[in-house]
């Protein structure tokens, strides 16, 4: 009889910690209401005006309306909470909630290098064919069981390589001093062109340039502008080097907290956020360009993009490891036909 008491009293503590565990749950999840929300702090790397920045407020609008106000978007742009870096790592140690951001989750997820990889995607439909299939599964799934959960993608224009004199081949660029984000396939690839590579903030680019610590940048038209570099950079040579995308990503584990309904919200809301998001895109992709030459930048056609090709496909085979080149290759495959 003492036994089965002793069984009795700890099978009812049990019940009654399990029953406080779900009182705590559900009282946890009640509180989520438009007087007491849940806030996401957003950060990105650029000015309040761009496009990436439009249609990060499209999005805010989007969950704020579906949630009723219980889910709360704050955006800081221009770098105003760090680095890209400083972004993703405040969102697993939940500092921040968002961010915008690509190739610089290889760090944590290598198969994120491939959403920039050098002369892997032809254009914006070979992108979107890839991030359809089961390649582009791989690559998302990968960076969500990192602790980036992707909501939308930003498709980008090709990057160009911008100096103070024209560049048309890799000879033309060997021992130029360069300015690279912190991601390591990009780093490889210039090295092996012969580019004495710099790592920095996007922040620190113009006064770098205009000190004269770097002489070269590499970035799409609408970063170029946005960020001015026209005014410390006289040539934008078109060396296409990347077609490539980014993510809105959250913090896995900030969405996962979320109430399901709320979770449901917010993926509609980032479904129609992305219609929003492309129709912005390729309304406005081709305007920068000009708006470069408006302010004075020569544009350098005559660039030999297969000699930067060649150059620089031995470090992707060598940098990749196996997986990630088999991906690498799928990719090239899905844009054989287009």
């Amino acid at each position: 009889m003492k036994k089965i008491g002793l069984l009795l009293m700890s099978l009812l503590m049990v019940m009654s910690l399990v029953a406080c565990a779900k009182e705590k749950d559900s009282a946890g999840k009640a509180e989520v209401t438009a007087e007491k929300p849940i806030v996401w702090k957003l950060s990105d790397i650029v000015t309040e005006d761009h496009n990436w920045n439009v249609g990060a407020k499209e999005f805010k609008k989007l969950v704020e309306e579906k949630t009723g106000g219980r889910l709360v978007i704050d955006i800081y742009p221009n770098s105003e909470l760090g680095s890209e870096m400083e972004a993703l790592n405040g969102i697993l140690s939940g500092t921040v909630d968002m961010t915008i951001t690509g190739e610089s989750m290889s760090n944590w997820a290598p198969l994120a290098d491939l959403m920039a990889a050098p002369y892997a995607y032809k254009n914006e439909a070979h992108i979107q064919k890839v991030l359809e299939s089961e390649s582009g599964q791989k690559i998302k799934t990968q960076i969500e069981e990192a602790g980036f959960k992707p909501l939308m993608y930003q498709l980008r224009s090709p990057r160009n390589l911008t100096s103070n004199k024209p560049i048309t081949t890799p000879e033309e660029a060997r021992g130029i001093k360069l300015r690279l984000s912190n991601t390591p396939l990009a780093i490889k690839c210039w090295e092996a062109v012969g580019a004495n590579v710099n790592v920095m903030a996007l922040n620190e680019v113009f006064t770098a340039l205009n000190q004269g610590v770097i002489e070269a940048q590499e970035n799409p038209y609408d970063m170029i502008y946005n960020s001015s570099f026209y005014e410390v950079q006289k040539y934008a040579n078109e060396t296409e080097h990347v077609v490539g995308y980014l993510f809105f990503a959250v913090g896995t584990k900030q969405f996962n907290d979320l109430p399901e309904d709320m979770q449901a919200q917010v993926t509609e809301a980032a479904a129609e956020a992305q219609e929003f998001i492309n129709e912005l895109y390729f309304a406005t992709k081709d305007e920068y360009k000009q708006k470069l030459i408006e302010a004075g930048m020569e544009i350098n056609e005559n660039v030999n993009k297969e000699e930067f090709r060649k150059a620089m496909e031995p470090a992707i085979k060598g940098y990749l490891d196996p997986t990630a080149y088999e991906v690498y290759q799928e990719i090239v495959k899905l844009g054989e036909s287009m």
